[in-house]
């Protein structure tokens, strides 16, 4: 079998699945396993975020959209160098990923027509789901369901330990700072297992830009920046936007030193099995008293 894996939540699932070897092509952003690093890349994106601000990237991204000019690129000649039989996309974001029906007019200029996955996921449920369709795609159906069952078993015992608290504190993740976008889609569903309250994303919902009187309003006790597709050190680095708004030092978060940078890319934005070690790092931002600190590449204190 020859994949081609066009985001990176699906790399990594394959390679969770026992399937690396037989990944012939990956996307620019595809860095876990470090393994991936060495696959031929397909895609490639339109824009560079390492040069530009949130608010220029934002507005990059919505000129794209509006135009309905794609943000990321298929590298034709690595594509069908690539030769694959099996195809791993994606139905659910503009913004994460090549369109479904450029991949398929891709796939139709191939010698042989190969089977196309397409992912949709929202809510971990589907993110389990997906996995087991991979799986069962490859002919890996027990090593579907053993993964997913770990998976959920982590998952479980987060829960339990967090639900044995009496307070669930209100939590704001971040997942844009300019303009502000609280983290949605599978991120609400993580904090309610990690004992928290998101009142500003919606479970299995898209983010959506938020004013900022909303979040001053809801007062968070803990706030998590998780800016969509970057690191730990650019996280940090977005909070001085933060710093900078009107009231942002009486939010309880400020006050008491709840305030966090984590690796967003790792742990909260890929719709991938790390997204349990993500439920796993809010419980210990979240319940401190109750679960072991994060290493410190994947969670930091700010303020």
């Amino acid at each position: 079998m020859r994949i081609c894996s066009l985001l990176p939540s699906a790399t990594e699932i394959a390679f969770a699945l026992g399937l690396g070897d037989e990944v012939v092509g990956v996307t620019h952003e595809c860095d876990y396993p470090s393994e991936a690093r060495r696959r031929r890349v397909v895609v490639r994106s339109a824009v560079d975020p390492s040069c530009r601000t949130s608010a220029e990237i934002d507005e990059i991204v919505r000129e794209h959209l509006k135009a309905k000019q794609s943000l990321y690129t298929l590298d034709l000649d690595s594509f069908r160098a690539a030769d694959p039989d099996f195809i791993i996309t994606q139905d659910l974001c503009e913004v994460c990923a090549l369109d479904l029906n450029e991949v398929e007019r891709a796939a139709g200029t191939l010698p042989r027509r190969p089977k196309i996955v397409s992912l949709a996921p929202s809510t971990l449920a589907d993110i389990f789901r997906d996995i087991e369709t991979v799986a069962n795609a490859a002919g890996r159906a027990d090593a579907g369901a053993a993964l997913v069952a770990a998976l959920k078993s982590r998952v479980e015992r987060v829960r339990e330990s967090a639900a044995r608290s009496d307070r669930a504190p209100r939590v704001a993740c971040i997942e844009w700072a300019d303009p502000i976008y609280p983290a949605g889609h599978w991120v609400p569903e993580m904090v309610e297992l990690a004992g928290g309250t998101d009142g500003l994303g919606k479970k299995g919902e898209p983010a959506r830009a938020t004013p900022w009187e909303r979040v001053r309003s809801y007062a968070p006790e803990v706030v998590v920046l998780m800016p969509c597709g970057f690191g730990i050190e650019r996280a940090a680095d977005e909070a001085a936007q933060l710093y900078r708004l009107q009231g942002w030092s009486e939010l309880p978060a400020a006050k008491n030193g709840k305030v966090y940078a984590v690796d967003g890319s790792a742990y909260f934005n890929r719709p991938g099995p790390r997204l349990v070690d993500g439920v796993e790092i809010l419980a210990a931002l979240i319940h401190p008293e109750a679960f072991p600190a994060p290493p410190r590449d994947a969670a930091r204190r700010l303020a």
